[in-house]
């Protein structure tokens, strides 16, 4: 490795320089009209030994461990930003693309793999399995940002998060079956439901746990407290797989009720995880990238099987999936043509890949480098054209509006008062009013307004406009009432 070749100084300075390319790779993927994820696996590719030979790397345990670091804490940042008010109105289909889509899937590719590959039916189907869920790093990336109609965006991350699971559990258990004599389909069957019942129960317990011990925990510095969510992450999966149960599921729950919960702390501990998971994603695509060795995967064999169970997984497998698994679940055909089409494939898959390497299976790295060029595919044709297909068929929602100037927003732990941020649109029972008009507790003041990227200071006299970002700060026993006052609308007629 590059480390060993170049001392520890040299290795300090190229993780700078890949962090630096990274974000500015975030910066102009929009620009470009490219996934940032791809540019990110590019990067490592040209540093890698078949590049420009900067970094030799082929150690898949290594690859492993990182890329599940980084899924778990991409999971949690995803889960905490997910609004539980909107994922409610979509749980049961997505409950049912991240369970029956993803059998469907895993089933109809595996089959293909089995008739294009030397394998058996039981290899065909585990790599069915490893390509069967969307990945949750490239929805959660493509979609921020993005003017994708509510439902559609909520029902896609939700799948994405709840389907690694699914995928997980289906890789192992086959690997189980080829590896293991004696092993059976129907044998597995009530591991399932251990798995993902042990994984929901103990995302559960340990989110409730997380945000009453950050809201009751009194700690000395206002850092210490993203990280100590961030340990909750960490121990939600550690803790739900030393039982045998789903990891990756207690993550995504235990963010759920995390992020929907009141916290002190809580633009900080947003901001923090938002950051970090940036900083895995970088890290773990560009280490995805170096396992590669692109003389091995754009070779005319894995070019042509690999377009063919492209052309498989999104046009026939996905379709038929998404079509079946929403039955009677009130999608119009427009939706379930754009939730087809937005089933992308990213890390989860090539870090599921290295599974059968890693356990020893025969054609594992035939899988992985297959699997690459998939992945690959998926995210240039697909993650591209999302926001045109969204626009094709008319499943656009409102221009996402994001702040330009940042107010640092904290909890005031020893004064006990909070700075909430709130937006108004055009049904907030605030515009249209003077401040003085509003009926604020005495010790509420709205300190500052952002309109049109310009900072307000206010007075009794400013009247509120749709649009605008408020910056309130209120003691915290009246918080409840402010968020109450905040979500009212205006009542029909009112101008």
């Amino acid at each position: 490795m590059f480390i060993e070749s170049f001392g520890i100084d040299s290795f300090v300075l190229l993780g700078g320089l890949l962090l630096i390319c990274g974000v500015i790779v975030a910066k102009f993927s929009n620009k470009l009209g490219l996934p940032s994820l791809v540019l990110f696996i590019l990067v490592g590719m040209i540093i890698g030994s078949d590049g420009l030979g900067i970094v030799y790397f082929d150690n898949m345990n290594t690859a492993q461990l990182i890329g599940i670091m980084a899924l778990i804490i991409i999971l949690f940042e995803g889960g905490m930003q997910t609004k539980w008010a909107t994922v409610r109105s979509v749980a049961l289909p997505s409950l049912s693309l991240a369970t029956f889509g993803v059998l469907l899937t895993s089933g109809i590719v595996g089959y293909i793999a089995y008739l294009l590959f030397d394998v058996t039916l039981l290899e065909g189907l585990l790599f069915g399995a490893i390509v069967g869920s969307t990945d949750a790093a490239a929805v959660f990336a493509v979609l921020k940002e993005r003017n994708i109609k509510a439902k559609m965006g909520a029902t896609l991350e939700a799948e994405s998060g709840t389907n690694d699971p699914m995928a997980v559990f289906l890789t192992l258990a086959f690997i189980e079956l080829i590896l293991i004599d004696g092993s059976t389909i129907w044998g597995l069957i009530p591991s399932f439901f251990w798995q993902m019942g042990l994984g929901l129960a103990f995302g559960l317990i340990l989110g409730k746990i997380a945000s009453v011990s950050i809201n009751r925990i009194k700690l000395d510095s206002s850092g210490l407290y993203p990280i100590f969510s961030l340990a909750f992450a960490l121990l939600s999966y550690s803790v739900t797989q030393v039982a045998g149960g789903s990891g990756f599921l207690a993550v995504y729950v235990a963010a759920l009720v995390i992020g929907n919960s009141e916290l002190t702390y809580r633009y900080s501990i947003f901001q923090f995880n938002e950051g970090f998971a940036w900083m895995s994603q970088i890290l773990m695509f560009i280490i995805l990238g170096l396992l590669v060795f692109p003389a091995q995967v754009f070779t005319m064999n894995i070019i042509l099987n690999g377009l063919l169970l492209s052309v498989v997984l999104i046009f026939v497998a996905r379709p038929i999936a998404v079509y079946l698994s929403t039955i009677g679940m009130n999608y119009s055909n427009k939706e379930k043509l754009f939730l087809s089409w937005a089933g992308l494939r990213g890390a989860v898959p090539i870090v599921l890949a290295t599974f059968p390497v890693v356990a020893g299976i025969e054609k594992g790295q035939l899988f992985f480098n297959v699997v690459f060029f998939i992945v690959l595919t998926s995210t240039l044709l697909q993650g591209s054209t999302i926001s045109y297909v969204a626009k094709k068929l008319k499943l656009t929602g409102p221009k996402k509006d994001t702040p330009h100037h940042s107010i640092e927003l904290i909890s005031i732990g020893k004064a006990n008062a909070e700075m909430v941020q709130f937006q108004t649109n055009q049904d907030s029972a605030f515009v249209g009013k003077k401040l003085h008009e509003l009926d604020l507790p005495n010790e509420v003041t709205i300190s500052a307004m952002v309109r049109d990227e310009e900072l307000i200071t206010p007075y009794g006299e400013t009247e509120v406009l749709a649009g605008d970002f408020l910056y309130i700060l209120v003691a915290s026993k009246h918080k409840e009432k402010i968020f109450k006052m905040m979500e009212t609308k205006k009542r029909p007629g009112t101008a």
